[in-house]
């Protein structure tokens, strides 16, 4: 933001934007379908967060079971959920703290260490999710983690940068706001 002159008044709504953008993406991982599929025709296996289904052949009907019945599926669900309440909290406070005249930069750096939280708890969910699941439940022909766990690795990588950048930011808070006098490298004769 600094280094190529945007203005600080222009480009303030950057951040929590992003923030608004990776709430979009964990909304649409909790909700979907596609932590998990099968790769090949005939698709036999589908499953979520919150639980997994299958059906014998082509034409057969889906049966769904909850994986809430385990415990490494209600720990993934958790931990990946109060990472995605910590996001939300964040972009609460992002919003919060941008639309003030004044930027208090000491509470941009609390919300940079919340996304660090966050993402931690994110990535304990989406590490515990695969590990368990094809442990302990039996998948049959060829399946691959899919749109749906990529959007929730897409969250917790956003948390991950979106972190830094929130962290980072207080250090160049004389820049950002204009208090700076400008250095030129002409020079007269």
């Amino acid at each position: 933001m600094v280094k190529y002159g945007l203005d600080y008044t222009r480009c303030r709504w950057i951040l929590p934007l992003l923030l608004g953008i990776g709430v979009i993406f964990g909304i649409i991982a909790l909700a979907g379908r596609g932590w998990l599929e099968s790769q090949t025709l005939p698709y036999v296996q589908q499953a979520s967060l919150w639980q997994n289904c299958r059906r014998p052949d082509q034409g057969g009907e889906w049966s769904c079971e909850s994986l809430m019945g385990y415990a490494w599926g209600r720990a993934a669900a958790a931990t990946y959920l109060v990472g995605f309440l910590l996001l939300v909290i964040c972009f609460a406070l992002a919003i919060i703290a941008f639309a003030i005249d004044t930027l208090r930069f000491n509470f941009i750096r609390g919300i940079g260490g919340l996304l660090f939280v966050a993402a931690v708890f994110s990535v304990m969910g989406l590490v515990i999710y695969p590990v368990k699941f094809s442990s302990e439940i039996e998948m049959t022909g060829i399946n691959m983690f899919s749109w749906a766990y990529g959007f929730a690795w897409t969250t917790a990588i956003m948390e991950i940068c979106l972190g830094f950048f929130f962290c980072c930011l207080p250090n160049y808070e004389d820049q950002i706001l204009g208090n700076v006098k400008p250095t030129y490298f002409y020079s007269s004769p």
